[in-house]
């Protein structure tokens, strides 16, 4: 078998797994601190629209099942997925890691995010959540996660984590216990989002990659509401997708208004701004 078709093979089980992992239908929140706004108010909150503007392009690792993606200093951060695949790595943007970690199987790697000195990294339907050192990528501890894990980031300035399952909810946790805190439904123009995956907490608000698409949208996450709906189409060429290959992982650049964007199975990696559309 040529190493095209093993790599379209693998790419298709993964597409696979994916659509096997849609959770059940979303639950109203029952956190009167994380209500969503109601229809009318959802409706009339105005929505951005805007598009990415590639300002460089870099090489990514065309194997990498791209689970999450975040910065911390001058440091990458990329957490892999499917089971006896899954990892997490770290090194410069752009450059071979410098260390990575292997998940065994059947652990079955998510999202990841950086408190400073250590790392969470989810697990998909393990029920469990893996807390490292930011530096070295060692396993610490593992934690009881008894949701799905897909998407998760860091709030800072609120001291808690942000958490997605693949529904319209976006989960508040304790960043020491991952115990919940609260949660939100997001809705744009009334209607709920659904298949929110890898996120990113930028200042107050939490940007999500929207599963399968080209979207990512930026929501406010006292409300649920969707601020901005951001076109990320375009960037690969037809030729450079395989099955599986779907938009998911975006990083802010620490002091700049800029991301790191990139996809499951991209060969490459995007350096880019948000324009109006």
């Amino acid at each position: 078998m040529s190493e095209r078709v093993r790599r379209a093979a693998g790419a298709a089980l993964a597409a696979a797994l994916l659509l096997a992992s849609r959770p059940p239908a979303d639950r109203a929140p029952d956190d009167p601190a994380g209500r969503a706004m109601s229809g009318r108010q959802a409706a009339a909150h105005p929505v951005e629209h805007l598009r990415v503007k590639v300002l460089k392009t870099l090489p990514h690792d065309p194997q990498a099942f791209t689970q999450g993606l975040e910065m911390g200093g001058d440091t990458l951060y990329e957490g892999t997925g499917i089971s006896g695949r899954s990892s997490v790595r770290a090194g410069p943007p752009g450059k071979q890691p410098t260390i990575r970690a292997a998940l065994p199987a059947p652990l079955f790697g998510e999202g990841i995010t950086v408190l400073g000195r250590t790392l969470w990294q989810l697990t998909w339907r393990n029920r469990t959540a893996i807390e490292r050192d930011a530096r070295t990528l060692t396993e610490l501890r593992r934690v009881p996660y008894p949701d799905d894990g897909w998407g998760v980031c860091l709030q800072r300035a609120r001291h808690r984590l942000v958490t997605s399952d693949g529904s319209s909810r976006l989960t508040f946790r304790d960043p020491v216990t991952l115990a919940k805190t609260g949660e939100v439904t997001v809705t744009e123009g009334g209607r709920p989002v659904t298949e929110l995956n890898e996120l990113e907490c930028v200042g107050a608000a939490v940007y999500a990659n929207v599963l399968s698409t080209n979207r990512i949208v930026r929501i406010d996450p006292a409300t649920g509401a969707v601020t901005a709906s951001i076109d990320a189409s375009g960037l690969l060429r037809d030729d450079e997708l395989v099955p599986g290959s779907t938009l998911n992982g975006i990083a802010a650049v620490p002091g700049t208004d800029q991301f790191l964007i990139t996809g499951k199975f991209w060969p490459r990696m995007f350096r880019v701004v948000l324009v109006s559309a």
